[in-house]
């Protein structure tokens, strides 16, 4: 208690657990809400490209610091108009883009592609970090499921987040999948209605 680094040192530690322990509970009730239909998409008409723009903005720093590069292609798409839910959409996205910054290698690469067909526009987030082993992929989309369990603890996050991006993805009458190979990344895949 007398020594004041010790004390900060606790006082700290003790912080961190709670910011932990708060992502936890509220990632907890938006996975619970969505499984009992509590939470309705409120789709409207949205830009994915911008809210990906945003996204990648956010987390900048957080790639500044892997020295990964943040890349949107195509370029000369402007715009991607689709019907879904802005504030889900955009945690699905976050989700995914932090995942693979904080997930792949240092000095990588993660690539959010949009291609466009009559009636879709198809969604790939991609790394080209060390993959995800073929025995884990199956339950990736579990609940408190994390691959190399050490590795996930020292890199945060509360196990959940792949799972509400299922349930978020389903609600808007859509699919997530997961493709990877080791040494040579993870991507994973979905398509969302075009706005008119």
């Amino acid at each position: 208690m007398d020594d004041e680094k010790v004390r900060d040192k606790f006082l700290q530690k003790a912080a961190k657990s709670l910011d932990g322990l708060d992502a936890l509970v509220k990632d907890l009730v938006a996975l619970s809400q969505m499984e009992t239909g509590e939470i309705r998409m409120r789709k409207d008409r949205v830009d994915l490209r911008l809210i990906t723009l945003e996204v990648c903005e956010q987390l900048e720093n957080k790639a500044n610091q892997r020295n990964t590069v943040l890349k949107i292609k195509p370029d000369r798409m402007l715009h991607v108009w689709v019907k879904a839910d802005p504030q889900r959409i955009s945690q699905v996205m976050t989700n995914l883009i932090e995942n693979a910054i904080k997930y792949g290698n240092d000095n990588g690469k993660v690539i959010v592609h949009f291609e466009e067909d009559k009636k879709h526009f198809l969604v790939t987030v991609r790394d080209n970090g060390p993959g995800i082993p073929p025995e884990h992929l199956s339950r990736i989309f579990e609940r408190l499921n994390r691959v190399e369990i050490s590795r996930s603890k020292e890199k945060g996050g509360t196990g959940l987040g792949l799972a509400i991006v299922k349930h978020i993805i389903n609600a808007h009458g859509s699919k997530i999948t997961v493709t990877s190979k080791i040494d040579k990344g993870t991507t994973f895949t979905f398509k969302l209605d075009k706005a008119d």
